[in-house]
């Protein structure tokens, strides 16, 4: 049985529940962590092997059953990701948040939290990549900060720190078209790029214009592709540089092209856009110096402004608990269900003191 200690996050974990059943050790992390991105992943670490280590000390590691469930979005997702890359503990998913990304593109159920529950404490599991976002404006006082789908600078952070949460409570992932939609005509960006292929080759352009540029681990989002070539286990990065020109033609192209690109499969230009691009490269690393400040964000999380960054990946870092199916092969068929199902919206919990727990802005 799971046991949950619920509190307030000052300096421990929120919540934490651990099972010793049949030799098995699971920590559950719920709802949302609670402190700001650029300090609670380096924290959230110590913390978790802390509790692992107390819990069962010298216990062998994640193929032995060691693991750690994260309860909530794609925000506790990739900050408990963060925690445990290349430390050999596997992570298990409850998704309870709005987007559940993360979750869809590994097959894990959205719609049902017992099976979910039940997918994460099993032993079916995937190793995958975690991608970084590192500020390099003051390097010792940064960090990586790690993301599972799509991390980026530009357009796509500004439409993220702009929705409402309130309607996003109201209409889910929908109220981030809304907040695109007051953001399309933000001024575009301007910087230098040199991006790492695999081989170790470098690709440098002066002077870039864009809109937003992305770098993405799962390109799968609903109902459409973002980058249908990006693969969560390979060791590269997809990057996407998109810009637009022409006011709302330019924008009406851009939905064309996703279209055109999400009905192919191909990370490829509709033939009739005409003042949209959508320039799609892979790599290892890239590292971007613009001319004025910029936001990013990380799976939804927001960064502060910034004028240097670097992307980087870590191959296979993360052990991820998946369907057993899954771990084997993830069809498209099964993909796409998926990701047009409902996420499951849990009951509101108690802490131990009566009080309701917080909730969650995942």
């Amino acid at each position: 049985m799971y046991h949950f200690i619920m509190g307030k996050y000052q300096h421990e974990l929120l919540t934490v529940g651990i099972d010793h059943a049949e030799s098995k050790l699971s920590v559950v992390v719920a709802a949302e962590i609670g402190i700001a991105a650029l300090v609670r992943e380096d924290f959230l670490r110590a913390e978790i092997l802390e509790e692992l280590d107390h819990a069962a000390p010298g216990f062998p590691g994640a193929f032995q059953g060691a693991g750690v469930v994260a309860v909530g979005g794609d925000g506790t997702v990739r900050t408990v990701a963060s925690a445990l890359s290349g430390t050999g503990h596997a992570l298990g998913i409850v998704p309870i948040g709005t987007g559940n990304l993360f979750a869809r593109n590994m097959g894990i159920p959205v719609d049902d939290i017992d099976a979910a529950l039940t997918v994460a404490t099993s032993h079916g599991s995937h190793l995958v990549d975690v991608g970084r976002l590192t500020l390099l404006d003051d390097e010792t006082t940064d960090h990586g900060h790690a993301f599972l789908i799509i991390a980026g600078i530009g357009f796509d952070a500004l439409m993220i720190d702009d929705t409402d949460p309130e309607l996003k409570k109201n209409i889910s992932w929908l109220a981030y078209f809304v907040s695109g939609v007051k953001n399309l005509f933000a001024p575009k960006y301007k910087g230098n790029v040199t991006i790492t292929s695999a081989d170790g080759s470098t690709h440098s352009t002066r002077g870039l214009t864009f809109r937003t540029f992305m770098a993405g681990n799962c390109g799968q989002i609903p109902m459409f592709s973002l980058m249908p070539e990006a693969s969560y286990d390979d060791g590269i990065l997809d990057y996407e540089i998109i810009d637009t020109s022409g006011g709302l033609i330019g924008w009406a192209n851009l939905f064309g092209d996703v279209l055109h690109q999400t009905i192919t499969g191909k990370a490829q230009q509709s033939p009739l856009s005409t003042n949209s691009t959508v320039d799609q490269v892979q790599g290892v690393s890239a590292e971007i110096t613009l001319e004025r400040p910029v936001l990013a964000q990380v799976d939804g999380d927001m960064l502060p402004e910034t004028k240097h960054i670097r992307f980087s990946v870590e191959r296979q870092a993360l052990c991820v608990r998946v369907p057993e199916a899954t771990s084997e092969d993830t069809g498209i068929l099964a993909l796409n269900a998926n990701m047009s199902a409902t996420p499951t919206k849990p009951q509101p919990t108690e802490q131990a003191s009566g009080q309701p727990a917080e909730q969650s802005n995942d």
